[in-house]
């Protein structure tokens, strides 16, 4: 192509276009990305003059390869000459701008927003500012539905006569034909509002907030209630009550659940903008409303805002209206039938307990708290343990263990064994709640009866939990309080039993560290190697070859060698195999310590050269004294990854 003209400077752009055209889509994309690439080798110029309208000229592609491009193109400036020449990036983007793919769209309109505070104020006028007019007056809904998102950043920066025209333009939109379009214009009705002047927030922003809050679609109903809140923030106190109120208790009680649902869902940031006076003769009924609204959707997200609600109360009569109008409503949602409802309300409920104090949390909370301790539904049982501190905070350890511990004990004994296996999943979120010493009184004991339940997954899960314990609480901890008790257990009847003792070692071991692991659990493992059962001996080898890492040389070598040279020659194959594995993993290759060797590249190669001509070989070197096992069929890379893994 245009190689063949012996100018080759043409071929960055002739294998760009040669790729661009490929029917292979993941190659179409891979060019695209290369873009920036392609522009430094073009260079400037031709990057204006001849990339970028080819680009403007082949925008129907796959939705992947333009959303790239769209991208891409964000971050062009430098790569056109800088921000005088920026404005040459506005033609492909226009374009993107109208696809049909909205997430193509949405990517375009964030470049050209990245760029339009890239343009002087004059370009801004000669060059974007007609653009935003373009998309705005477009045949196609997808134009005006960029054209929306455009408005509020170059408004600020253009004349009086300009801004007459966007506003204009703006509320064409608002009153558009098409749904999609009146939907965008409402989600930037608040971003817009913020940059108008404070007289046209009240002439024009406020009609625009009323017609959309009240449009036939509830979609661009419940897009008008997000934008009440920027609104709310930009108008002084004596105009909300006219200008925003009605509209926003007519959004309360909206047909449609969605709309309510939004209400509810920026109902704190609601309750910020228009202040104490307005909450309290207008939110708190209309917050009753929405907690007891007949959809659960609705409910769930009134719930999630009850602590939140609570906090921002006018703090003068903050305790009554909560006992009075709040209480009563969260105490239905406790038993409501929706899990969903329950579940939003206990991760916020515990909260309240540090506004209403420690008399009302005594006698109102806690019994809310003890019925969704015992509720069916995992999550709702979760979150209201995860709060737990809260409420420690309030009435402190003793009263909460009174009330709330007999009901977690209660759970913990459950007949059915997923009820046991989720308290036993929030044990160390307790016991990090609660502390060490009430943890040792309470509820030690019921952590390790579940080491000998009859169900495999529980006895699984308790070894977990240990190690979470010991975590958080620390060795020393564990050496006084686990380690005995597991240790114990080596001795029970049950071989089940035995066998969780190693598993609870396997676990425990990093955890506690070399000389605890060393002295007190090595030697229970190494006498369990003579246990009469078979699943028990091999699980011996492999727990050996788990704790090895963490015991030092000289107990492997004279402790642990020998025992499991012996389980190899055991009578069960299983036993015989995992003793065999433990024995490769865990003495094949014994390298000397880091400490006492100055291993460098030459000793490496010196070492390498001598492996590879035997199976055991001793290097007679003053630096490096090793004797070293190594199998013949040993790689170099191999060799490579040996040394890596144990220098």
């Amino acid at each position: 192509m245009a190689g063949a003209d012996g100018d080759d400077s043409l071929y960055p752009i002739a294998v760009l276009i040669d790729e661009l055209r490929n029917e292979d889509v993941q190659l179409r994309l891979n060019s695209i990305k290369k873009l920036s690439t392609i522009a430094l080798a073009l260079g400037v110029e031709r990057t204006r003059t001849e990339l970028l309208p080819f680009l403007t000229d082949t925008i129907y592609d796959e939705d992947e390869v333009l959303l790239a491009l769209a991208e891409q193109l964000g971050n062009f400036t430098m790569l056109v000459g800088g921000p005088e020449y920026v404005h040459c990036l506005l033609p492909p983007l226009e374009s993107l701008a109208t696809v049909e793919e909205t997430v193509v769209r949405d990517k375009a309109v964030e470049s050209l927003r990245k760029i339009s505070q890239e343009h002087s104020p004059v370009d801004l006028e000669v060059h974007f500012e007609p653009l935003v007019k373009r998309l705005a007056s477009g045949d196609w809904f997808t134009s005006r539905t960029s054209a929306c998102g455009l408005f509020s950043v170059c408004y600020p920066r253009v004349s009086s006569t300009v801004k007459a025209e966007i506003r204009q333009h703006f509320r064409t939109l608002c009153s558009d034909d098409t749904p999609m379009v009146r939907r965008a214009a409402a989600s930037k009705l608040g971003e817009f509002a913020k940059v108008l002047e404070p007289e046209y927030v009240k002439s024009d922003i406020i009609s625009l907030f009323t017609a959309l809050a009240s449009d036939e679609q509830d979609s661009v109903r419940l897009l008008a209630v997000e934008a009440c809140v920027s609104i709310a923030t930009l108008l002084p106190q004596e105009d909300l009550e006219t200008l925003v109120m009605p509209t926003l208790r007519q959004a309360a009680e909206d047909k449609s659940w969605r709309v309510r649902y939004m209400v509810a869902d920026k109902f704190s940031e609601l309750q910020k903008a228009v202040g104490s006076e307005i909450t309290k003769n207008d939110l708190v009924p209309a917050f009753q409303n929405l907690l007891k609204d007949c959809e659960a959707e609705v409910r769930a997200a009134a719930a999630n805002k009850v602590k939140e609600f609570c906090e921002n109360l006018p703090e003068d009569n903050r305790e009554q209206i909560i006992m009075t109008h709040i209480l009563p409503c969260v105490k239905e949602l406790v038993s409501d039938t929706n899990q969903h409802v329950k579940s939003a309300l206990a991760s916020v409920i515990m909260g309240l307990s540090t506004i209403l104090g420690k008399d009302n949390t005594i006698e109102h909370l806690l019994p809310l708290f003890l019925a969704q301790l015992k509720d069916e539904c995992p999550e709702v049982r979760l979150n209201i343990i995860s709060n737990l501190d809260c409420v420690n905070e309030v009435i402190g350890i003793r009263q909460l263990s009174q009330s709330l511990l007999p009901a977690i004990v209660e759970l913990a004994e459950d007949a059915k064994w997923r009820v046991r296996l989720a308290i036993i999943e929030y044990m160390p979120l307790l016991a990090g709640q609660l502390g060490v010493e009430f943890f040792d009184e309470k509820l030690n004991t019921l952590c390790m009866a579940w080491l000998i339940d009859h169900v495999y997954a529980i006895r699984e899960a308790a070894t977990c939990n240990l190690m979470k314990l010991v975590e958080k609480f620390g060795a020393e901890w564990a050496q006084n309080t686990i380690v005995p008790k597991v240790l114990g257990m080596a001795n029970d009847p049950n071989y089940l039993h035995r066998m969780t003792t190693l598993f609870c070692i396997n676990a425990l071991s990093e955890a506690c560290g070399q000389e605890i692991t060393t002295k007190q659990m090595l030697p229970v493992v190494l006498k369990m190697s003579n246990d009469q059962v078979a699943n028990v001996r091999f699980n011996v080898a492999k727990s050996l070859q788990k704790i090895g890492p963490v015991l030092d040389s000289n107990a492997l070598q004279t402790e642990v060698k020998p025992v499991l040279e012996k389980l190899a020659t055991d009578s069960d194959m299983d036993v015989k195999y995992f003793a065999q594995e433990a024995i490769s993993g865990t003495f094949c290759f014994h390298p000397p310590s880091t400490k006492s060797l100055n291993f460098n590249l030459l000793n490496f190669l010196f070492l390498f050269f001598l492996c590879s001509s035997g199976p055991r070989i001793t290097i007679p070197n003053q630096q490096l004294k090793a004797e070293i096992s190594c199998k013949q069929n040993y790689t170099f890379t191999g060799y490579l990854l040996m040394f890596r893994n144990n220098w």
